[in-house]
Order: structure tokens, then C-alpha cells, then sequence
């Protein structure tokens, strides 16, 4: 048996896709995910807090009206250094999106809206059958820094989407760590 221990380079993945339930767990948890990705971008601040809400939207769509039983939606991102691509794809490929505009005491239908008035671009791609892909991108800053490798952290571990999303620990805590015991009411003494 080979006993080395080797440290393998890991360089943030400039795309993430997973397939989420479509269920409101599953658009909130796409949200989380994505913000979390992101953190690991560098990406700016404005760029980052619209593309959380552009996910949080494109994820409530999919998992609202691209629903089918036993289904689940995709979430992807991509990032191309020039822009960031969000792309969110269910199985409803009959169901379009449609921008209508909301009447006043309406209690939704101004996501898209949303997405237009956040992202740069935005529409909607068929295929392959049964699917429709809802895509939007965000203009990125040419002033970004470099990505540079990074030895991978002991403490942190990976989901299992296709290229891995580092999960970081809270501060001061360590995963699956128990809450501290209650003292004891009875002290033993050895005099």
C-alpha cells in the first residue's frame, strides 16, 4: 500500500451546474449554492448580489411553473471572465416565459421583470425536447484579478456537484460538532 500524501492544486471551476428538486427547497437552496460559488469568483459585490437574485427568481420560475413530477430543474453558471451566465433549465419546454406586466395588487409576476431590469441579457433557449433553458448574463468588470491555484483547505469539504462547491465551515465551530454538556450537579471529591 502506498503510504505518500500528495496535495492536489485546485483551481475554482469557471462553471457549476447541479440538479435540484423542484420544490421551494430546492429554488432556495439554488440561490445558496450560487452564492456560495460565487464567493469563491472573487466576483464584485454589484455583479454578485444581482446574479444572487437573478438565480432566486430563474429558480422559483422553474420550480413554479416548469414542475413535472419526478423532474428536477438545472441550475448552471458559467463564468466566461467577461460575463457570468446564469442558466436555469427545467422539463417544461411547452410552458415559455412570458413578461406581462403585474397589476397593482397582483402578489406576483414581477420576476422577470426582475431579471430584465438586473441582467444585461436575457431569453430563452428550447432543447432538447422536453426542456426550455431561461438564461441571463451579467456584464463582469475587465478590472477582475487574475484566478490563481490554491491547495485545498483541511477543514473544508466539497458537495457533490460536477466540479465541487467548497463549503466553509462557521467560524468557531467545526462540522457535526456536539453542543457543549450542561455541568453536573454533583461533583466528586477524592479527600
Amino acid at each position: 500500500m502506498n503510504s505518500e500524501k500528495s496535495i492536489q492544486l485546485v483551481l475554482p471551476a469557471h462553471h457549476f451546474h447541479v440538479l435540484l428538486s423542484p420544490t421551494p427547497r430546492g429554488a432556495r437552496l439554488a440561490r445558496l449554492l450560487a452564492t456560495d460559488w460565487m464567493r469563491t469568483r472573487d466576483l464584485p459585490h454589484r455583479v454578485a448580489e444581482a446574479a444572487e437574485h437573478v438565480v432566486a427568481e430563474l429558480a422559483a420560475n422553474a420550480a413554479t411553473h416548469g414542475r413535472l413530477p419526478g423532474r428536477d430543474f438545472r441550475l448552471a453558471l458559467l463564468d466566461r471572465r467577461a460575463t457570468l451566465r446564469i442558466e436555469v433549465t427545467d422539463t417544461r419546454g411547452d410552458d415559455l416565459p412570458r413578461r406581462r406586466p403585474p397589476t397593482p395588487d397582483a402578489e406576483s409576476g414581477r420576476g422577470l421583470l426582475l431579471v430584465e431590469t438586473l441582467a444585461d441579457r436575457w431569453g430563452v433557449q428550447l432543447g432538447p425536447i422536453p426542456r426550455k433553458t431561461v438564461w441571463a448574463e451579467l456584464d463582469l468588470p475587465s478590472t477582475r484579478p487574475p484566478q490563481t491555484a490554491h491547495a485545498p483547505e483541511p477543514d473544508r469539504v466539497c458537495s457533490g456537484a460536477v466540479d465541487g462547491l467548497p463549503q466553509g465551515t462557521q467560524e468557531g465551530k467545526k462540522p457535526h460538532q456536539a453542543p457543549p454538556l450542561p455541568p453536573t450537579a454533583h461533583a466528586h471529591s477524592h479527600e
